[in-house]
């Protein structure tokens, strides 16, 4: 967590959210502590009532019938009360809070390559540009057998556990076996891990003469220096209309939505405040820095645009800086602080809701265990343009493709095998998919277990191969090319495109 985002929090709230964990994890976290050479603050100023759980752990640590893991007991106590505060208060073992911070961070030590599970084998169908893999010589297309010396291929082995593997100590060093064009490369890979950096962007690119576009997939630390970085590219190119997508986009650091939002917003204009029982309200102000300030801007936002989405959203539509388009947003207006603990776990704890600048609070309705009550006022950002999704071509059969893999499945065993010579540009403009294409994925997919109705596979059928030629696009020339071919057709795109064309 950021140092910036924990000082949003007064003195005392970061007390109450420590001792409210204090009646769970008792002298045994404080030894811990005092072990680390940390102030055992957890165990002062309770009282026999609050002290009640504590009691209990010890009492089953001491006297259980059966030998348990008390760090196992405390876990399952923490994750029940936390579950019945609000649906956003979590509680993250160690392994989860730190992949959690690294997404955000934006950094992480590791080798840089993207894989997908096919016939459990991991096919690398990505490489970060200059980065360890690449220099190591890992190829899009080669398939990973072994990590070190844990065999990976032809078992049943979780992503996670090979990201675990392949990830480690900047400068330490990893060998892989692979295999490359049906063939096994008998010495493996060496490489040695080292920084690797992600951007908040996936895609920054020229529509028309007039219009750009940028997809951010999450407010991370960095999020408002790629943006930056992006922008300023894209100006020199002549562009006076954005478009910025944040569909999918379930949120993140709170400074970084607001950092965001500054960059079309003159000086001191209030994008947002949060306000909560231990949280005085803290009101967050545009600065004179922004990079877009003026020109036609319009914000797509989904029903996955949520938290930080809607802060940048909702500040745009207040102040009238521009148009809003898509589908209602998630609806999440409720602000957590993370909480760490020695052990590398953390809580995130809900601690105020945040307001846009006409004092909507978006926050859909949820069922408190503490007192039953709902705090919403609201259910999201509402668009200012609304666009339906075509429930014809996203019915049931192309949903049941999603969520079990099957368009990424076939594309990735039958289309990708051959790079093709061409450019991007000219894959993305010509390139047209085998005529018989369509029936052998029908039958792909029948083989794997999907119910096919003529009617509904016909409805579906430019959405499935849209998302086929994006996937090609992605693995052939990167992430960029996947929106470029996926926004051609987009409905909201489209839409969007005229509004600002025509106001």
């Amino acid at each position: 967590m950021r140092p910036s985002t924990k000082k949003n929090l007064k003195t005392a709230a970061i007390y109450s959210g420590i001792l409210f964990l204090g009646l769970l994890l008792g002298q045994n976290f404080a030894d811990e502590n005092i072990r680390n050479g940390l102030n055992p603050v957890l165990p002062l100023g309770f009282t026999e009532k609050t002290t009640k759980l504590q009691q209990v752990l010890h009492l089953i640590n001491d006297y259980y019938v059966d030998s348990l893991n008390i760090d196992t007991m405390q876990n399952v106590a923490i994750n029940d009360l936390v579950s019945k505060l609000d649906p956003h208060s979590l509680y993250f073992a160690p392994e989860r809070a730190r992949r959690i911070n690294e997404d955000l961070e934006g950094n992480f030590d590791g080798i840089g390559v993207e894989y997908y599970t096919i016939n459990d084998t991991l096919l690398v169908t990505g490489i970060f540009p200059g980065g360890p893999a690449e220099k190591g010589g890992i190829h899009i297309g080669d398939k990973l057998l072994r990590v070190d010396d844990q065999l990976i291929a032809g078992v049943k082995i979780n992503q996670k556990d090979v990201a675990a593997m392949v990830r480690g100590d900047q400068g330490t060093k990893v060998r892989i076996w692979i295999k490359r064009d049906g063939m096994e490369i008998n010495n493996p890979f060496i490489i040695v891990r080292d920084k690797i950096k992600v951007s908040s962007i996936e895609a920054a690119y020229v529509i028309d003469t007039a219009t750009a576009y940028v997809k951010i997939k999450r407010f991370g630390a960095q999020t408002a220096h790629d943006f930056n970085t992006a922008i300023g590219q894209l100006k020199k190119q002549g562009t006076n209309n954005l478009i910025l997508d944040l569909r999918e986009n379930g949120g993140g650091y709170l400074t970084a939505a607001t950092e965001l939002a500054s960059q079309f917003l003159h000086d001191k204009q209030l994008i947002v405040y949060t306000l909560g029982a231990h949280h005085q309200r803290t009101d967050y102000f545009s600065s004179a820095t922004g990079q877009f300030t003026s020109g036609k801007l319009a914000v797509l936002i989904d029903g996955e645009s949520a938290s930080a989405s809607e802060i940048v959203a909702g500040a745009i539509q207040d102040l009238k800086r521009g148009i809003v388009v898509g589908q209602p947003s998630f609806g999440k207006g409720l602000i957590q602080e993370q909480f760490e603990f020695g052990d590398g776990s953390a809580l995130n704890l809900t601690v105020a809701r945040y307001f846009t600048p006409s004092g909507r609070c978006i926050q859909r309705p949820y069922d408190s265990f503490y007192g039953n009550k709902y705090f919403a006022n609201g259910g999201g950002i509402k668009p200012d343009i609304y666009i339906a999704e075509d429930s014809l071509s996203h019915n049931d059969f192309y949903k049941k493709l999603l969520n079990q893999g099957i368009i990424s499945d076939y594309v990735f065993e039958n289309l990708v095998s051959e790079i093709p010579s061409f450019s991007s540009e000219h894959f993305i403009a010509h390139y047209k998919l085998p005529s018989n294409n369509y029936r052998r994925f029908l039958n792909f997919a029948q083989k794997r277990g999907i119910h096919v109705n003529n009617r509904t596979a016909r409805l579906s059928k430019l959405l499935v191969e849209s998302d086929m030629k994006a996937l090609m696009g992605k693995y052939f020339f990167g992430t960029p090319s996947f929106y470029k071919i996926k926004n051609r057709t987009d409905p909201n795109l489209i839409r969007t495109i005229q509004v600002l064309r025509t106001e």
